[in-house]
C-alpha cells in the first residue's frame, strides 16, 4: 500500500468518501486529462474518479478485493489456449493476466496505474513462464501496440462505454490490434447492451458463485470499504465466502465478444 498522510484516517472508510480533491495530485498529467478532462471534479461525487485514486494510493487494498472476485471457471475454459500472443488491456493486478501466460507465446499486459503495475511485476517473479508476459503502461484510448498484432485482445472488468475507460475510442483501438480472425473479449461486462450495438456476442456460464475472502474478518472489513450497505448483512453471515447476490453485485460470470473479420 502506498502510505500517505492519510492512509490512517481512510481505515474503514468506503470508497466514494475515502479521498478528496486534494489526492488528485497523485495523477499524472496523462491521467489528469482522461480522468480529470474538465478540471473541479471531486472522488466524493465521481465514484470512477474514487477508483482511479484508488489504484494510485492503496493498490494493495484494491489487490485484495478483485483477489477474491475469481472468475467464473466457464470464462476461463471458453478463452482462447495455445495462441501467438495476447494483448489485455486494463490488467491492474494480475487477476486475468496469470490465468493468460500458459495461453500464449507472448501476453502484452498493459495497465496505466503504475502502482498496479508494479504488484503485477512482483506476482509475475513468483510464477513460471513469466518471460511471456511484457507488462506495459498504456491506456484504452492509446494502445502501445501495431495493428493486427494479437490473437486474443481482452478485457476484464475494465473497459466501459465512458471514454475515460474505453468507449467508442477504446474499443475500436482493441479491434485495431486484433488480427483477422481473431477475437475481442470484454470480460465481466457491465454494459452489454452497449457491446450488442457494436456488434458482440454475449455469453455467461451458471452456477452459483461468491467472493472468496481470506477470512471473515476480512470480508467484514472490505464490505466496509466497497459494499458498506451490506455491512450488517455480511457479519451476521461470519463466513469468508459472501454470495454476490448479497452484495448486489453481477458475478464475474459473464463476457461478450467478437470476432474479426477475416
Amino acid at each position: 500500500m502506498v502510505i500517505t498522510p492519510e492512509t490512517p484516517l481512510r481505515r474503514g472508510r468506503e470508497v466514494r468518501r475515502r479521498y478528496t480533491t486534494a489526492d488528485l495530485s497523485v495523477l499524472t498529467r496523462d491521467e489528469t486529462r482522461r480522468f480529470v478532462p474538465r478540471g473541479g471534479s471531486d472522488p466524493q461525487t465521481d465514484v470512477a474518479l474514487a477508483w482511479e485514486l484508488l489504484y494510485r494510493l492503496e493498490p494493495e487494498l484494491y489487490d485484495r478485493l478483485v483477489s477474491a472476485e475469481r472468475l467464473h471457471p466457464g470464462v476461463l475454459g471458453w478463452l482462447p489456449d495455445d495462441v501467438e500472443r495476447i494483448v489485455e488491456v486494463g490488467a491492474g493486478t494480475g487477476r486475468l493476466t496469470l490465468e493468460l501466460i500458459r495461453r500464449a507465446q507472448e501476453v502484452v499486459a498493459i495497465e496505466p496505474a503504475a502502482p498496479l503495475r508494479q504488484l503485477l511485476n512482483r506476482k509475475l517473479l513468483r510464477v513460471d513462464h513469466r518471460h511471456r508476459v511484457r507488462v506495459t503502461h498504456g491506456f484504452f484510448d492509446d494502445l502501445p501496440v501495431t495493428d493486427d498484432c494479437a490473437d486474443l485482445v481482452v478485457a476484464c472488468s475494465a473497459f466501459t462505454p465512458a471514454t475515460a475507460h474505453g468507449g467508442e475510442t477504446g474499443l475500436a483501438e482493441m479491434e485495431r490490434v486484433c488480427r483477422p480472425s481473431g477475437c475481442v473479449v470484454i470480460v465481466w461486462p457491465n454494459n452489454v447492451d452497449w457491446l450488442a450495438a457494436h456488434g458482440y456476442r454475449y455469453l455467461s456460464f451458471a452456477g452459483e458463485m461468491f467472493v472468496e475472502f481470506a477470512s471473515r474478518e476480512e470480508a467484514a472489513e472490505l464490505a466496509e470499504v466497497f459494499y458498506p450497505g451490506t455491512v450488517a448483512e455480511v457479519r451476521r453471515l461470519g463466513e469468508r465466502q459472501v454470495p454476490y447476490e448479497l452484495l448486489g453485485i453481477n458475478p464475474p460470470r459473464d463476457l461478450a465478444f467478437k470476432v474479426m473479420a477475416r
